[in-house]
């Protein structure tokens, strides 16, 4: 006679149920489990109103914005997002803190009966059951309506049109920056890709976008249309006015939909957590009503109180170590201007460790592009997880990207990475009085920025680095609207322009 299985008594029981499923990289193209899991689960997306967010870039630090300043409004927040640090309940936070472990355990318990209804459904059609994804997003939603919560601020897995968050219909869908990456499912071109993240787009919702690729910016605009929803871009509609390198962050001003929010105290790193700002601020002004300013004082309340762990994370100190989960060579273009512009480092050591599914030649290229002229240290290491590159094998790519052989430095071993990494950061000679001395940087992946936190015994919040103030230019995002004659606030036509039009007129842009 067979037993019945024991029930998970801790989150770690429950994290091995959950990676005994299809991992995180095998995700499906399908919704039909998921809404069938909601079904029986008495429809837990809706029990909240849910802001959504997709893009390739900037989706986790755009959701700790808008769940920080929604704090200060004093509403409960469920915050979704993916992957995490240190422990899968990151993943799953209420009010800003990673869901309690009992409430995480008795959740999955009490939901375990459907999973397994839906997962014995889909093995008799033959199909996988719930993916680890699909099943750690059936219990966000069981926790979040278990809480309860007053608003979800949801982050996709993958994509959109078929991604297992997608079950949520969202007030508010917001497009964070859309670059190539993960092209082998969800397209070649930014326009392709656009057309999976539009997936989020309801009827009857709000579209608030970052500033696009003009081609990804028209899927965007036409499916908001489509779907007779209400839309706002970033660079049209709203953006970044200023903003200054302060200590610890940043001042940022910001023209939002509806009202204008000068010298916010922004504790990130960077022009790209500027413009993450900007959406942040337009996405909650369409939450709470698009012709209503925000509370500047809500705002500023929440803004100030933001962290973004592993996001340019200073984890130690003389000689300045920084950790930051650029995963893509958009992430590394955007990591680069932020760690130059906000650090005074008389020498710079990086440390390299990228997963197999990521175009880990494309970024080491960018970090070439970037760092070489002024890095002569570069150690190629990995994490733990069984998708990553070999080290030997990330050394041989840096080659190839056009790195001497004679800065290259090797190991299997993070702990030995650091090690060397903060040897030849400390080996500065002739330094300027005025500045940092030398600094490390632990990039590629977010399994390694995870390991190096661990090891390095950083705090589960977000930390703040030394700055040195100083004006810096307006984004991008903004001054390439400029050049066709619009400004912030003048919008687009809501029957007639088309981003075609405009970059035509406009003649060729690079951007």
């Amino acid at each position: 006679m067979s037993q019945t299985p024991q029930a998970p008594q801790s989150v770690e029981d429950v994290y091995r149920d959950l990676l005994a499923r299809a991992p995180e990289n095998k995700m499906e193209p399908r919704m039909g489990p998921m809404f069938r899991a909601m079904e029986l689960l008495g429809e837990p997306q809706r029990a909240a109103p849910v802001i959504h967010l997709t893009g390739t870039n900037g989706k986790t630090s755009t959701a700790r914005i808008i769940e920080s300043v929604l704090r200060a409004y004093g509403l409960r927040t469920g915050r979704y997002t993916s992957p995490h640090l240190s422990s899968v309940t990151e993943r799953i936070s209420i009010d800003g803190a990673p869901v309690q472990d009992d409430t995480f355990v008795r959740i999955w318990n009490e939901i375990l009966p459907m999973v397994q209804v839906v997962d014995a459904e889909l093995e008799a059609a033959g199909e996988v059951r719930l993916t680890y994804f699909e099943a750690v997003t059936v219990l966000g939603f069981a926790v979040f309506a278990d809480e309860p919560v007053d608003v979800v601020v949801l982050e996709v897995g993958l994509g959109g049109i078929t991604d297992a968050t997608n079950v949520a219909d969202a007030v508010v869908s917001v497009v964070t920056p859309i670059s190539l990456d993960h092209s082998d499912l969800l397209g070649d071109s930014e326009a392709e890709i656009a057309e999976e993240k539009a997936g989020i787009i309801k009827p009857g919702g709000f579209l608030v976008s970052a500033a696009q690729d003009p081609d990804a910016a028209q899927v965007l605009l036409d499916a908001a249309r489509a779907a007779g929803a209400g839309f706002r871009f970033e660079g049209v509609d709203f953006g970044v006015e200023s903003r200054s390198v302060a200590v610890g962050g940043q001042q940022v001003s910001v023209q939002g939909i509806a009202g204008r929010y000068p010298d916010l105290t922004l504790p990130l790193h960077g022009g790209h957590q500027a413009e993450n700002l900007a959406l942040a601020i337009a996405a909650l002004e369409a939450f709470f009503g698009p012709e209503t300013p925000l509370s500047f004082d809500l705002l500023a309340e929440g803004v100030a109180q933001v962290a973004a762990p592993g996001r340019l994370e200073v984890l130690r100190k003389a000689p300045t170590i920084v950790v930051d989960a650029a995963h893509n060579p958009a992430g590394i273009k955007a990591t680069a201007g932020a760690l130059q512009e906000a650090f005074g480092l008389e020498k710079l050591v990086l440390v390299v460790g990228i997963l197999q599914e990521k175009d880990a030649l494309s970024m080491l290229t960018e970090l070439y592009r970037r760092f070489g002229d002024e890095v002569e240290d570069l150690c190629l290491t990995q994490s733990d997880s069984p998708r990553a590159i070999p080290a030997g094998e990330l050394a041989q790519l840096a080659l190839d990207a056009g790195w001497p052989e004679d800065d290259l430095f090797a190991t299997e071993s993070l702990p030995d990475a650091i090690e060397w990494a903060v040897g030849r950061a400390e080996a500065v000679e002739g330094g300027d009085a005025s500045g940092l001395g030398g600094g490390v940087l632990i990039t590629g992946s977010i399994t390694l920025v995870a390991e190096a936190r661990e090891l390095l015994g950083a705090p589960a919040g977000g930390s703040s680095g030394p700055t040195t103030p100083e004006v810096v230019a307006v984004p991008t995002a903004v001054d390439v609207f400029d050049d066709f004659g619009l400004e912030l606030g003048d919008g687009l036509d809501e029957d007639e322009e088309e981003f075609e039009d405009i970059f035509e007129e406009g003649g060729d842009h690079e951007r």
